[in-house]
């Protein structure tokens, strides 16, 4: 449990299923009782400076098989646990990809923007801030799925729909969509996807379909490149 802090408060406020009046003072007083004790005694404490977290890519068949987008793919010629090696071996096969090879430039097929995870008003806000003035790469097909109809409504009202399709991504309804293959919106077997869902196994959005996660900023640029792109490096 992460506890709520001021930030929260304030983004909640106001919103709709939100407690209002007397119930939101009595929501915050009892919020801010969610803090470990003062005298509370950790293990470990760990202090993360998120400003220097290269932006991430999936290059395998679990969320953990992640490397930063400037880095290398792992080699599991250079593991010594057969165990480790061995599912490497396999996710490597599956991807279509070659250890040891750098993550970014691989040619993509689609992106996907969505899902319950990456799909809200911050991160619509994100990816097309990337999008915009740019064009989605011939030979990619990019889709952007808001995360819920209030989703849609705020994005239209502030115009990101219009800077996705004047970029060439397809300004789809919100639902599930691509992220797990649903209503028969998939990959096809064998073509790459950047996607911001939050799973990435076997067949996850379609049969043999090769799935990269990645943040809405990245799958933004990714399309614009036509390959795995670092968003650091787009520039403006």
């Amino acid at each position: 449990m992460v506890a709520p802090d001021e930030m929260t408060f304030e983004f909640l406020r106001g919103r709709p299923y939100a407690p209002q009046g007397e119930m939101w003072d009595l929501a915050v007083k009892a919020w801010r009782d969610l803090p470990s004790d003062p005298d509370a005694v950790f293990d470990r404490e760990v202090v993360i400076d998120v400003e220097k977290i290269i932006p991430q890519v999936t290059w395998g068949i679990s969320p953990e098989h992640v490397v930063g987008v400037d880095g290398i793919i792992p080699d599991p010629k250079a593991v010594d646990d057969p165990a480790r090696r061995a599912a490497i071996e396999t996710a490597l096969e599956y991807m279509g990809l070659q250890g040891g090879a750098p993550i970014a430039g691989t040619p993509v097929d689609w992106v996907f923007i969505g899902s319950c995870t990456n799909s809200r008003l911050s991160d619509l806000r994100a990816a097309a801030e990337v999008a915009r003035g740019r064009k989605v790469a011939a030979g990619v097909r990019a889709w952007v799925v808001p995360g819920s109809e209030n989703v849609k409504r705020e994005a239209v009202a502030e115009g990101l729909d219009k800077i996705f399709i004047e970029a060439g991504f397809e300004w789809r309804e919100p639902g599930c969509s691509m992220c797990l293959a649903a209503n028969g919106e998939v990959v096809a077997p064998g073509q790459r996807s950047v996607s911001t869902s939050n799973r990435n196994f076997v067949g996850r959005q379609g049969p043999r379909a090769r799935t990269h996660l990645a943040s809405p900023a990245s799958a933004a640029a990714s399309a614009i490149a036509g390959a795995i792109a670092d968003v650091r490096m787009m520039g403006r």
